[in-house]
């Protein structure tokens, strides 16, 4: 049997939801087949790279990619993880379940490297925790 598919959806492709992407396939233990994509995909933000590196995490593997060419995949759960995909996002006619997580944007955060790199870490542990109260709801049976 296939494992459950999981796609997580941004405006760009470079922060939030490549964050989420690592802290499935960490967190989730080889159990899903998870992905991201962007509506308007830019570059991975650097200091993504960085708040993840930092907690051991590969990123060699990560690069912002489009939704359009996945519309015909299937996936088992589609995840917006910013109100501005959740409002544009387009329809995954294969996709079981759609799931709106409204994440912080940590790409606008002003300041010096120092306070953004801040604000990085705080959507990184904010991702985390959704994910890990994610897969425990689908633990007991939840959608």
């Amino acid at each position: 049997m296939n494992p459950p598919s999981v796609l997580f959806v941004c405006t760009g492709n470079t922060a939030r939801s490549q964050m989420a992407q690592v802290l499935l396939e960490h967190h989730g233990e080889g159990r899903y087949r998870v992905s991201s994509a962007g509506l308007e995909p830019g570059e991975v933000h650097p200091l993504t790279r960085r708040v993840l590196e930092e907690r051991g995490f590969s990123t060699a593997h990560l690069f912002a990619k489009g939704v359009r060419p996945l519309l015909g995949e299937h996936f088992t759960y589609v995840i917006t993880v910013c109100d501005r995909a959740e409002a544009n996002c387009p329809v995954f006619p294969h996709a079981s379940y759609r799931v709106s997580w409204a994440l912080p944007d940590p790409a606008a955060a002003q300041g010096d490297e120092a306070a953004r790199l801040a604000v990085f870490r705080q959507v990184r542990d904010a991702a985390e925790a959704r994910v890990q109260a994610w897969l425990r709801e689908l633990g007991r049976g939840e959608r």
